[in-house]
């Protein structure tokens, strides 16, 4: 029958028999068990958190390829983003994860008279308006990979010329940060592919070049680079390096080969003398410099065999440094049309006045790992004399990723937050803008022992009296790994993000200090979204909420999620709808349909406060695993508002809500109409199928008008969000609006 209707038609009849089918089991299907009880505690004086959802349930902008930044800013396709009813938009800063230096203002100056080295932009506002913003790469990386990038990008550590070389941020240097050189140690890593029997080490060094340095191998079972605190370096007993002359050192480090899988050049003290590019600035002559590496064994002829790959790509030996010099030409740029790691970071003109910002104040970045403080003070400059609203200021972005160390980020820190503050002293500053953990950052040990990097941060700024200047500490939130996401991982939100944020308190964070989390999402490939995505937003932004953060922001608004290069079948992530190849929305997906039902039927979407209480729930199965999570929010209008997640993928759950008060031991329930806004199975199914994937059916959720009362339950359905919204007797719980 299907064969004799149009492509449109067939796909009307199969969604409305679908829908039938899956409405009908939604009906029939048993609940699973005795209704069981979800005990909110509604004590006024035990209320979590307030907050007002247009400054606490935010979403992002991030950097996308240059062909698609129109489609997403086109008038139309913002109507649609803005549906989703997010508040404030966090801008995400991508070129520090790629090591480039941005150009926020395509127009600017050099600091070479030659049209070359250290760019900053125009903070003057003109009649044209910055639509497109980019990164350049920088020339003198050390990093063959991090956590970053693999793109368009190679360590001079070991590319086969002597002409290229690697050089340390000069930021870092007693010059600019008024401290010995050995307390801002720079080095360089190389990490060999196994375990290997090495007794010396050739360096081909540049200006300036390191008077003192040591040469150390890794003892340890651990990772050198991603597990710092289960192992320690030693230095090789003819490794230390006292008067270093320069050129080509070739050391035997032992007098017998070691074997190391990791190998550390540590430099302490610089020969202050100018690299390449002259002695006319001093950034030129502070730091240090490398222009090849060589790693191997020497014999009794002091014959030097070398066992690293030297090469123009990501197949030379794995290198990885301390800082990278932000001096770059114009000829750096490469701009990919279809790329996000050469693509478009968007104008601040067009973010502002597109209406993405939804006319809030937004969070911005600054440039700070690979850029400068003149740089960043002339970005928010002309932030100001534009009149664009900031709430806040993020410093960088996820510096453990370039594994860098704490102290250094925190000497970058106040050089630039004395250069913001000198445009004003009013700006709210704050990071360190973690990549997304669950567990305390671990570094190599310092002098004292200590190992935790936001601790180490933070003891920084005590030690310069300069805690002022963070004004709050922001994280990322990824808590999933790999192409497949086990449902068993919803088990494990709130949990995550409850732990990692009182392990920020616990590292030494003052209360006094907000917690926001300004990109998050669950990182799950496929899962993110099926309905696993819904199910997986709303009980994070509730757990966050429940754990104290100030706001929590979705990655990301604009539809750009290509096909996860690792996966085989997967879309990717991170996105409320699905596009066509010229990244026109088409769908949407179940993140989109959660983004509703948290910012427009269980919060209110207005700026007022919200409180929002503590729920405990009965709801387990036979391993222990809590089935169902509610976060009671009260709202401004009177009403009580309890979102509720099922994630028992095969069976509904049937609850009793009871709401006590411990001041008056009194317990009471929903009273009159309760609203019952669902989403789950039921309305929402997605097909994998790559690029090709959709869902059907597509939403939307389903409501329903129910009676509270003594003895009203409610059928939580398989897979699901719910959202339950009434009132009760005002005389039972004190505090409650009437």
């Amino acid at each position: 029958m299907l064969s004799n209707l149009s492509f449109v038609s067939q796909l009307i009849l199969r969604k409305t028999l679908n829908a039938v089918v899956l409405l009908g089991a939604a009906l029939v299907w048993p609940t699973h068990g005795m209704a069981q009880t979800v005990l909110v505690d509604a004590t006024p004086s035990h209320v979590v958190n307030t907050f007002s959802p247009l400054y606490s349930l935010g979403s992002t902008v991030d950097r996308v390829p240059c062909n698609a930044t129109d489609m997403f800013f086109r008038p139309d396709q913002i109507k649609q983003v803005l549906s989703a009813g997010w508040g404030v938009v966090s801008y995400r800063q991508n070129t520090d994860l790629f090591v480039q230096a941005w150009h926020w203002n395509p127009k600017g100056t050099w600091s070479d008279p030659a049209e070359k080295g250290y760019f900053t932009g125009d903070a003057t506002p003109t009649k044209v308006m910055i639509r497109h913003s980019y990164g350049y790469s920088l020339r003198h990386r050390g990093f063959t990979r991090n956590n970053g990038t693999e793109f368009d990008g190679f360590s001079r550590l070991d590319d086969g010329d002597l002409q290229s070389y690697w050089k340390s941020n000069p930021y870092l240097m007693k010059d600019f940060t008024g401290e010995d050189d050995s307390l801002h140690p720079q080095w360089v890593v190389i990490a060999l592919d196994k375990k290997t029997s090495i007794n010396a080490i050739r360096i081909s060094w540049a200006e300036p070049y390191a008077r003192s340095y040591e040469v150390q191998y890794w003892l340890g079972e651990g990772d050198a680079m991603d597990e710092q605190d289960k192992g320690a370096w030693k230095t090789f007993v003819s490794g230390a390096v006292t008067d270093g002359k320069g050129g080509t050192a070739t050391l035997r480090l032992d007098s017998s080969p070691v074997t190391a899988k990791y190998v550390r050049v540590l430099m302490t003290r610089s020969s202050n003398t100018c690299d390449t590019h002259g002695s006319g600035d001093r950034r030129n002559c502070a730091g240090y410099a490398i222009g090849e590496l060589y790693l191997g064994t020497i014999d009794g002829n002091n014959k030097f065999k070398d066992l690293l790959h030297h090469s123009p790509d990501q197949k030379q030996t794995l290198t990885l440094c301390s800082s990278v010099d932000p001096w770059h030409e114009p000829s750096d740029l490469y701009v990919a049309p279809d790329r996000m790691e050469s693509g478009d970071q968007p104008g601040f003109d067009l973010f502002f006045n597109s209406g993405i910002t939804r006319g809030l104040p937004a969070i911005v970045p600054i440039a700070m790992l690979y850029s400068t403080p003149e740089d960043a003070a002339a970005q928010m400059t002309y932030i100001k004399k534009r009149g664009y609203p900031v709430s806040y200021i993020e410093m960088g972005e996820e510096p453990d990723g370039q594994y860098m160390l704490p102290e250094d980020y925190a000497a970058l820190y106040l050089q630039f937050a004395t250069a913001l503050h000198r445009v004003d002293p009013d700006f709210k500053l704050g990071g360190p803008v973690f990549e997304g953990v669950t567990e305390d950052i671990k570094v190599w040990p310092d002098a004292r022992g200590r190992t935790s990097w936001l601790g180490r941060f933070l003891d920084y700024l005590r030690a310069h009296e300069r805690l002022q200047d963070l004004a709050f500490m922001s994280f990322e939130h990824y808590p999933y790994d790999g192409c497949e996401t086990p449902w068993e991982n919803l088990y494990q939100e709130p949990e995550l993000i409850t732990h990692i944020m009182k392990v920020w308190r616990d590292d030494g964070l003052p209360s006094g200090i907000p917690l926001l989390d300004t990109e998050t999402n669950d990182h799950g490939g496929e899962a993110a979204v099926d309905i696993f995505g819904a199910l997986w937003l709303a009980d994070s932004f509730g757990g966050f909420l429940t754990a104290g953060g100030k706001s929590t922001h979705y990655y990301h608004d604009l539809s750009y999620s290509p096909p996860h290069p690792a996966c085989a079948n997967s879309w990717g992530t991170y996105h409320m709808f699905m596009v066509d190849e010229h990244y026109e929305i088409q769908q949407k997906t179940s993140q989109f349909f959660a983004a509703q039902l948290i910012t427009q039927e269980w919060a209110e979407p207005k700026d007022a406060e919200h409180r929002l209480y503590a729920a405990s729930s009965e709801v387990k199965d036979s391993n222990g695993h809590l089935l169902v999570t509610a976060y009671p929010l009260q709202r401004p209008d009177g009403q009580w508002s309890l979102m509720l997640i099922n994630k028992d993928h095969d069976y509904p759950h049937r609850v009793r809500i009871v709401f006590h008060d411990a001041d008056s031991n009194r317990e009471t329930r929903f009273l009159g109409p309760v609203a019952m806004i669902t989403f789950g199975k039921a309305q929402y199914q997605w097909h994998a199928a790559s690029k090709k994937g959709y869902a059907d059916p597509d939403g939307p959720p389903a409501t329903s008008q129910l009676t509270g009362g003594e003895n009203a339950q409610y059928n939580l359905p398989a897979a699901s969000v719910t959202v339950l919204r009434g009132r009760l007797a005002a005389s039972e719980i004190s505090g409650v609006a009437k």
